[in-house]
């Protein structure tokens, strides 16, 4: 995912070819392939087979409250960088623009096109400008991405077991979860019709 993300920071400008475009995306798709199934595998794992259902539950739920945050806090910094580099090309143009226009502007790439259709005649210097703004949040929104994976990176290698660890919480889950699941009968406790408890 690292190298997906750097290729996006690198190669993603104006009027690039279809393969940059790809091989970020394929490096993207690889990195989630690879990490995906030795999470959901690992927690799994650390379960009974009575309780598998209820880990690929909580897998489930981090993986999708992890993409959740994540696209948040990437459009957020996407946002903020177009709204600076908008800012800042409209500043340097030297025009005198209204505070209405310089925030339809700024706001959005989308309200930047619309304010092109309204003024034809600096149609084509809004919508490079808007485009060039654009470019500027999405490294921004990549340089976050990058930032995101690394901290995960030193997460894991610092705090989280190393191989041999992890096979000896795994093993002693197990005969935990094993433990408790096989209750003896006699301990078991049922209700009898009139809906009093009863040993068994």
């Amino acid at each position: 995912m690292l190298l997906g993300f750097l290729a996006m920071l690198l190669l993603w400008k104006k009027n690039i070819p279809y393969w940059e475009v790809a091989l970020a995306y394929a490096l993207i798709g690889a990195g989630v392939g690879l990490a995906g199934p030795p999470t959901s595998n690992t927690l799994t794992r650390s379960v009974s087979v009575r309780r598998v259902g209820m880990a690929s539950g909580t897998a489930d739920l981090q993986r999708d409250l992890g993409g959740a945050i994540m696209q948040s806090v990437m459009g957020a910094f996407l946002t903020a960088g177009y709204a600076a580099a908008a800012g800042a090309a409209i500043v340097s143009s030297g025009e005198n623009i209204t505070t209405t226009v310089q925030n339809e502007l700024t706001k959005s790439f989308s309200s930047a096109a619309d304010a092109a259709r309204q003024y034809p005649q600096y149609s084509k210097q809004i919508t490079s400008d808007a485009q060039t703004a654009f470019l500027q949040g999405q490294h921004w929104a990549y340089l976050a991405g990058i930032i995101a994976v690394l901290i995960g990176a030193a997460v894991m290698y610092f705090f989280f077991p190393k191989r041999d660890e992890e096979q000896e919480l795994l093993a002693r889950y197990q005969d935990v979860t094993a433990g408790a699941d096989a209750k003896p009968q006699s301990e078991e406790r049922i209700l009898t019709p009139a809906g009093q408890p009863q040993s068994g």
